[in-house]
C-alpha cells in the first residue's frame, strides 16, 4: 500500500511538472519595441495615423500625468510614500511593461512614453514585421493582443484612486486608431 501510495505522489508530481514546463513553453515572452519602433509604419494618414491619434490621447502622457501635484496628493492619500513616477502602485498602470524582465524591454523602449502601444497591444517584438502584420492569425500568434473591455479594465477600475466608472463604447470611441481598408 505504501509502495503504492509513493508511485502515485511521483506520478502525479511528474504529472504537475510536465504541465509547467509545457505551459511555460506555450507562453512565449516576447520583446517591448516602444512606440517608436511600432510608430514607424503606423504614423502615416493613409493608413490611419495610429501614432498621431495615441500622442493627441490620455495614454501618451501617462507617465508624466504621475509627476503632478494630483498624483503626489493622491498616492499620499493612499498611504504610499515617494515620487509616484517611481513608485511600482502608480506605474504599473502608467508604463508599459512595468515590472517585465530587462531583457525582454528593447533598446528603443521608454518608459517614459507612458501607456504605449504594447499596453495594449502586446509587446511588438515577434510581430512588427509587415508579413506578420498582414496575417491577423499569424499576428495573434506572434504575441498581438486584440483589445477587449477586460484589457483596459485591468487598469481603469476601482482599484484607481481616480476611477470615475468606465463605459467601454464611451471611452474607446475616444482612443479608436483603426487601420483603414487597404483593398488587398
Amino acid at each position: 500500500m505504501r509502495r503504492m501510495m509513493l508511485t502515485w505522489t511521483i506520478s502525479i508530481f511528474a504529472l504537475g511538472l510536465f504541465l509547467a514546463v509545457g505551459v511555460q513553453a506555450e507562453e512565449a515572452e516576447h520583446e517591448y519595441i516602444g512606440v517608436k519602433m511600432c510608430g514607424m509604419c503606423h504614423k502615416k494618414e493613409a493608413d490611419g495615423n495610429q501614432l498621431g491619434k495615441w500622442e493627441a490621447g490620455p495614454h501618451a502622457n501617462a507617465y508624466k500625468t504621475l509627476g503632478t501635484e494630483e498624483a503626489k496628493a493622491a498616492a499620499a492619500e493612499l498611504g504610499l510614500e515617494g515620487n509616484p513616477q517611481e513608485l511600482d502602485e502608480c506605474l504599473q498602470c502608467h508604463v508599459t511593461a512595468h515590472g517585465v524582465k530587462a531583457e525582454l524591454i528593447g533598446k528603443r523602449f521608454s518608459k517614459e512614453d507612458g501607456v504605449g502601444c504594447e499596453s495594449c497591444h502586446g509587446p511588438g517584438g515577434d510581430y512588427k514585421s509587415t508579413k506578420v502584420m498582414e496575417d491577423r492569425e499569424a499576428a495573434v500568434a506572434a504575441g498581438l493582443v486584440i483589445p477587449t473591455a477586460e484589457t483596459c479594465q485591468g487598469c481603469h477600475n476601482d482599484q484607481s484612486p481616480t476611477f470615475k466608472g468606465f463605459d467601454w463604447d464611451k471611452y474607446y470611441a475616444k482612443i479608436a486608431h483603426p487601420i483603414p481598408e487597404s483593398g488587398k
